[in-house]
């Protein structure tokens, strides 16, 4: 079962928003210690689940970037990596016309595919990029999401394997922006509801 951010945290004091961020950043929704540890369940999950299979990492650029990579280097399974670039025309936060803006390079016929997107939340692109995929006939197709945000569901699709679930909030850092910024925070924080348009 997912964690929980608000519920794992239960009685401890979420560490506090660096100085540098305090202008853009509210508060911490989930801390570096809990990414690692979630991300450290998840990996084992898959290694189980994946053990004798022809496994080919899809990670969708650029938003999964950082849980890409510290998930599959606990993943001590034979694997190859390739990248799918996915954008869409946007009117403020709001999602447009999905395009594909980076092909896969390997081939991925007949393969076991995991694909790695940073959150979950309408689950347009989650759609979109299944559909894409499974036109080129992989073995099998699974998902991982670090986060799921359901209440912003408008397209019925679900993942695999999920970090955590996460209220509606805009959330950034570990991989996750606002107009590319917020990428590097090592933590995921909730952006303050003035940084950007309603």
């Amino acid at each position: 079962m997912p964690a929980i951010p608000n519920t794992s945290d239960a009685g401890k004091r979420l560490p506090r928003v660096p100085t540098a961020w305090r202008n853009a950043v509210a508060t911490v929704l989930i801390s570096e210690k809990n990414l690692r540890n979630r991300i450290t369940e998840l990996s084992k999950e898959i290694t189980r689940d994946y053990l004798n299979a022809d496994l080919v990492i899809v990670s969708l650029l650029r938003g999964s970037l950082f849980f890409t990579a510290d998930l599959i280097r606990q993943i001590p399974l034979p694997m190859e990596l390739d990248f799918l670039g996915v954008s869409s025309y946007r009117n403020g936060t709001n999602p447009g016309l999905l395009t594909i803006t980076k092909e896969l390079e390997l081939n991925i016929t007949g393969r076991d595919l995991l694909l790695i997107d940073d959150i979950l939340d309408t689950g347009q692109t989650l759609s979109f990029v299944h559909q894409k995929l499974n036109e080129l006939h992989p073995k099998s197709l699974k998902s991982c999401v670090l986060l799921d945000k359901p209440a912003r569901r408008s397209h019925p699709v679900t993942s695999d394997y999920t970090g955590f679930v996460i209220p509606n909030q805009f959330v950034v850092g570990y991989g996750m922006d606002y107009k590319e910024r917020f990428r590097n925070l090592p933590f995921i924080g909730v952006l303050r509801s003035e940084f950007f348009p309603s």
